[in-house]
């Protein structure tokens, strides 16, 4: 087994970034209204939020997952009642998804929980530990991008 000491710099940074970003999103996750949707639902709840009407496939291509299994996580939002599915206007082949409005309430719901618990948390912090977060954040992005 390898030990901290042992590890390469870069590679002792990736670890301990990696299981800090592991700790606050199971944090933000605790923040939740409730847990009747799971983690890849909110994800794609939120892509389409985002990202405005697709189709299954542009989904399941932004979400990284096959097409069958976005299938079945769009059936499962549509009969929440939280997505609705529409004609293509080029394509009749083709549907589209799209949030309904108990989705947009659903998701600004969310936002709005996890946001307020993040802003008390960090209210705790210096002005310099803020604006250290503030640069992190844009570093944080581009590692999620890449």
């Amino acid at each position: 087994m390898t030990y901290a000491k042992d590890m390469p710099t870069d590679t002792l940074l990736a670890s301990e970034l990696r299981t800090t970003v592991m700790r606050l999103a199971r944090r933000m996750r605790s923040q939740r209204p409730d847990d009747s949707l799971t983690l890849s639902q909110i994800a794609a709840l939120g892509t389409v939020f985002r990202h405005g009407p697709l189709t299954p496939s542009e989904l399941a291509a932004h979400e990284r997952v096959q097409p069958p299994s976005m299938t079945r996580l769009i059936a499962k939002l549509e009969e929440a009642g939280l997505l609705t599915r529409t004609a293509h206007p080029t394509d009749g082949r083709q549907v589209l998804v799209q949030v309904s409005e108990a989705g947009v309430a659903r998701i600004l719901e969310d936002r709005r929980r996890r946001d307020a618990w993040l802003s008390q948390r960090m209210r705790d912090l210096s002005p310099e530990d803020r604006e250290v977060l503030r640069r992190a954040t844009d570093v944080l992005g581009r590692l999620a991008d890449g």
